[in-house]
């Protein structure tokens, strides 16, 4: 958070304070900050309680969950998109789950209760994010999670001596820090078309990671992964066709 921070902070500087910031967009940046910030406490919480495989595909709804919400808010959107996106998160979900052999064994109910609650942080920090990027540049829509971040867990760190970083770790936080401000801003500046299908399609981060897995470590795909890959490409093809 601090590293994207810092990446924002020359073009919010420059761009100033935009005129149509007002109230109502004010809290739309609050909860697009907050909660994207407690999603990830509440995550990793649950993943000291449940299995990875069991944590990682109940989060990843968070796009059916703000896809929902925009909906809910009067987003129409046909049919056959409604479809399209419903295989999409089919899909997400499976490419998710990972055999039991592969992770470790947690305890306790709470975790997937805990997944479902930060699903639905993000869900909601999704869906105030895209708003925040159709009504403000997209730099406004990428900086409230990474001002959040820093306030309420980057500076109690420091002031208790606990924000460590290691040599081998810093090119990993470096990239981390500039891929979310880049993926933030990706996602804000499709929302301006459509919060819904944007909202879906930005939550593949768990295909995208099994893929990666793969391609990079050579880690073996389940039978449900590749099932769950093959939903989200033929989902895409047609969601792609409909938008055409």
């Amino acid at each position: 958070m601090l590293v994207g921070l810092l990446a924002v902070l020359p073009a919010l500087v420059a761009g100033g304070v935009p005129a149509e910031l007002d109230a109502e967009t004010g809290v739309w940046l609050l909860l697009s900050g907050l909660c994207n910030v407690a999603g990830l406490l509440v995550i990793y919480v649950a993943l000291q309680l449940e299995k990875v495989g069991i944590v990682a595909p109940i989060s990843s709804t968070e796009g059916a969950i703000a896809a929902l919400i925009a909906v809910a808010a009067g987003e129409a959107i046909a049919r056959r998109t409604g479809l399209a996106l419903a295989v999409i998160v089919v899909g997400v979900v499976l490419s998710g789950i990972v055999r039991s052999e592969q992770v470790e064994h947690g305890h306790g109910r709470r975790g997937a209760l805990l997944a479902l609650l930060a699903a639905a942080c993000f869900g909601l920090g999704l869906y105030a994010t895209g708003r925040v990027g159709t009504d403000l540049p997209l730099v406004w829509a990428v900086l409230p999670p990474r001002l959040a971040g820093v306030v309420l867990v980057t500076i109690p760190l420091a002031a208790t001596s606990r924000l460590q970083l290691t040599g081998r770790a810093l090119p990993l936080v470096l990239a981390s820090g500039l891929a979310e401000v880049i993926g933030f801003g990706s996602f804000a500046f499709g929302a301006r078309h459509g919060i819904a299908v944007s909202a879906v399609l930005a939550s593949q981060f768990a295909a995208v990671a099994a893929v990666g897995g793969y391609l990079l470590f050579g880690e073996r795909l389940t039978r449900v992964q590749l099932i769950g890959v093959t939903l989200i490409l033929g989902g895409v093809a047609t969601l792609t066709a409909f938008t055409a």
